[in-house]
């Protein structure tokens, strides 16, 4: 057995609606976090991002599990879990405070943080998370850490995340069920970015496009923080789909045929361009050009960068990306779909792979793994934040402390 601190170990768990995927990892002294283990498994458990069947669901876990802690040679005891779906809701809001001592301390930030997230939730949603996108120190705006700054009025303004109760206790039960305590539970498009985007990109402006299995993921980040989240209903599972009655072939042949021959623009592929198509009910094999394939991919995939743009417009963010769009999740794999969303969106695209991890780099250098490789990383900044806030507000009582036995002697 590998010889793990467990308050150094990190396990991100991707439920996604094709798969499930755990990967462990071991957080470094030197900030770095080395993956040690991983494991996946076919899930039909979740349709776009909610439990249907939980019984399937754990057992996928399970052996997901099992897989990771055998290649790792450790017990995984806690586990931070993504979660996305079509009950996610994304809202911004502000808070405002008279700053107490004319400086800003840890109460002040508390105090407004709470303020900016007292607002009116639907009974059946709970808050998933509050992200600071900006703070205001009397009309001084721009601020990203406000303590320690002098002043009498202290704003901010944060980015809501809220889920479905229902479906976050389902998921609950269903890590419960496979002896996992849940760490968190963190947006999966929030995940992601840890892993695909780099500082610059979400300083400039930019908007990540995660197309899972079952739902797309939407996230524009702006200076540094996330300002916009939203879910399309239609990924990954839909192509497959599509294909399996455009070809009359079985959904796991139609898999297959997506990940081997897909191309998401026809004008990219040639008639001359031949794949064999496997019957259904014995019937025998039979030749298509891959254009016609094509031809399918390409309207669904333009079904979905249409949506995602037409969200961006919407929330008024399509002109505020200079730094373009970054895709990621197994269906961006498909050959031509960066070249689509160029032309759909009239922005520079690049494939996300995760990034900023060591080992398994051969496995992990792939759009599959980047929630749960994001899960790991944000696992291992949210320890760090914990450690210095620990360490700050220690301090802070001590000197507390000083003054008062000073004031007193």
């Amino acid at each position: 057995m590998n010889n793990i601190n467990q308050n150094e170990m990190l396990v991100g768990l991707d439920i996604g609606t094709s798969k499930v995927v755990v990967i462990v990892a071991e957080a470094k002294s030197d900030s770095s976090v080395e993956i040690l283990g991983l494991g996946t498994h076919p899930s039909r458990g979740l349709k776009n991002g909610v439990v249907v069947d939980i019984e399937s669901t754990t057992k996928a876990i399970k052996k997901s599990i099992l897989e990771a802690e055998s290649m790792a040679g450790c017990h995984i005891s806690s586990c931070y879990v993504g979660i996305s779906g079509s009950h996610i809701r994304g809202l911004n809001s502000e808070g405002v405070v008279p700053i107490k001592d004319g400086d800003v301390k840890y109460g002040d930030v508390d105090r407004v943080i709470e303020t900016a997230q007292a607002m009116a939730i639907p009974a059946d949603q709970k808050l998933l998370h509050v992200l600071p996108r900006d703070y205001i120190i009397d009309k001084q705006d721009g601020i990203k850490e406000p303590l320690g700054m002098a002043g009498s009025r202290l704003e901010a303004k944060v980015h809501l995340v809220t889920c479905s109760n229902n479906a976050s206790q389902n998921i609950h039960k269903c890590v419960s069920r496979c002896g996992l305590e849940v760490e968190a539970f963190v947006l999966e498009q929030l995940a992601s970015s840890y892993s695909v985007l780099s500082k610059d990109e979400r300083e400039l402006g930019v908007c990540l496009i995660d197309i899972g299995g079952g739902t797309t993921d939407i996230a524009v980040f702006m200076d540094g923080s996330i300002s916009f989240t939203d879910v399309i209903p239609i990924a990954g599972d839909h192509v497959t789909n599509d294909i399996a009655e455009a070809l009359r072939t079985p959904a796991t042949q139609a898999e297959d045929i997506k990940q081997k021959y897909g191309c998401a623009v026809s004008s990219l592929t040639s008639p001359d361009e031949l794949m064999m198509v496997p019957g259904m009910g014995g019937r025998p094999e039979r030749e298509l050009s891959r254009q016609a394939l094509a031809d399918v991919l390409e309207r669904r995939y333009v079904e979905i960068f249409s949506m995602a743009q037409q969200k961006l417009n919407l929330g008024g963010f399509e002109s505020l990306i200079p730094a373009g769009i970054v895709l990621t999740g197994g269906a961006s794999k498909v050959e031509g779909s960066t070249e689509l969303a160029e032309e759909v969106f009239h922005a520079p695209v690049r494939l996300g792979c995760p990034q900023s991890v060591e080992g398994l780099e051969e496995i992990i250098n792939n759009p599959i793994y980047s929630t749960s490789v994001g899960l790991l990383l944000y696992g291992q900044k949210k320890l760090q934040e914990d450690h210095l806030n620990y360490l700050s507000r220690d301090k802070n009582i001590l000197s507390r402390i000083t003054r008062w036995f000073g004031g007193n002697l």
